[in-house]
């Protein structure tokens, strides 16, 4: 029994014989599918060799895909292009800003060695959207999966300094010993928060547990996000404000790479 078309790999779509002169088009269609579904950039020689297509083939292919928009070149490789981000946009508008997000957050995640977290305010709720984890196994796991308590979160303290999450009059719940549970000291870390550019949470969430993050600005200079940092508190506990600063400059980086983004976008509409 032959072998369903949906689930035959790549190479045999790309070199299976096209009735009606289609080969092109099964050959894009075969790179389409294979840049997308892959989880790392691809480059042209490495596309080429995984569907047995000439150097030159893929590289016609490669040019025409990306001028309609279907792949992206990058410096890492082929990555899939502004079409599927368009449309992953308008399902989930943070798909496009966590892709965005990832170049900055491997960077801060090479200076620091620590997990990087990129938190949003999603319904009126905080939500990790997109993490790079740390080379270390002690402090690996996937926050994006979990709820967090904004009151014991960096990320939170921040969407909270900066209005973008109300703030909590009462009810802030004690997580450790070292949870801020008094609406008055939350109000003085608040002004704190504003006047250094970075909050930080130190075993508030979880005993040994230290974050830290900086605010990440929309148009009209509006905090939606927070860039964030965390790790044991053993790592990176007399590395807050060393870490604090590095990531008030990454924000400013990142928010200015979707400010030009989002105007981008706006302008061709």
């Amino acid at each position: 029994m032959s072998t369903p078309t949906a689930e035959r790999p790549a190479s045999a779509a790309a070199n299976a014989p096209a009735p009606g002169g289609t080969q092109a088009v099964d050959r894009a269609s075969a790179i389409v599918a294979l840049v997308v579904e892959s989880e790392e950039p691809l480059t042209s020689t490495g596309i080429a060799g995984e569907l047995g297509l000439a150097k030159s083939t893929a590289s016609r292919l490669l040019a025409a895909l990306e001028a309609g928009r279907l792949i992206e070149s990058t410096d890492l490789g082929y990555v899939a292009g502004p079409l599927f981000w368009l449309y992953a946009a308008r399902h989930d508008p943070w798909e496009e800003t966590a892709r965005l997000a990832r170049p900055v957050m491997e960077r801060v995640a090479a200076t620091t060695r620590e997990t990087v977290h990129l938190g949003v305010v999603r319904n009126g709720q905080m939500v990790h959207v997109a993490q790079v984890d740390t080379d270390y196994l002690l402090g690996a796991q996937d926050w994006t999966q979990r709820d967090v308590a904004p009151h014991a979160s960096a990320i939170g303290k921040v969407l909270i300094a900066h209005d973008a999450l109300p703030r909590p009059a009462e009810g802030l719940t004690e997580l450790t010993s070292q949870t801020v549970t008094l609406p008055v000291t939350l109000d003085r870390q608040i002004a704190a928060i504003r006047e250094r550019g970075y909050a930080s949470a130190v075993d508030e969430l979880e005993v040994g547990l230290t974050a830290v993050a900086a605010p990440v600005t929309g148009m009209g200079s509006t905090v939606f996000g927070a860039l964030g940092v965390s790790g044991p508190t053993s790592r990176i506990g007399d590395r807050i404000d060393e870490i604090g600063r590095h990531l008030i400059d990454q924000a400013a980086e990142l928010s200015a790479v979707l400010r030009r983004r989002t105007s981008k976008r706006e302008g061709a509409a």
